[in-house]
């Protein structure tokens, strides 16, 4: 192996283990739940989500998952969620 590739591999090691040096901006997915497949977004701090309990809540289950997920990855914004009343989910 060529060796500025194995710097290349130790810098990208220590990097997803500094998982507070990504900042998730924008990000499309699907999300497989129990009872449906719901499409979920995240844009400029603000999430989106096309299961029902979002459209009354503006929160949801899938969220909440996600947030547990990327924990630090997300800007500040998108950290928030109604269950935890205004306050940033813990991240796992």
């Amino acid at each position: 192996m060529h060796s500025s590739l194995i710097g290349k591999v130790e810098k990208a090691n220590r990097y997803a283990r500094e998982l507070d040096r990504i900042t998730i901006d924008r990000l499309s997915l699907t999300f497989r739940g129990d009872n449906d497949t719901h499409h979920v977004s995240l844009d400029a701090g603000q999430w989106r989500c096309t299961c029902h309990y979002f459209e009354s809540w503006g929160s949801c289950a899938h969220l909440l998952a996600l947030q547990k997920v990327m924990g630090v990855m997300l800007p500040e914004e998108a950290q928030v969620s109604i269950f935890s009343a205004g306050q940033p989910v813990p991240s796992a």
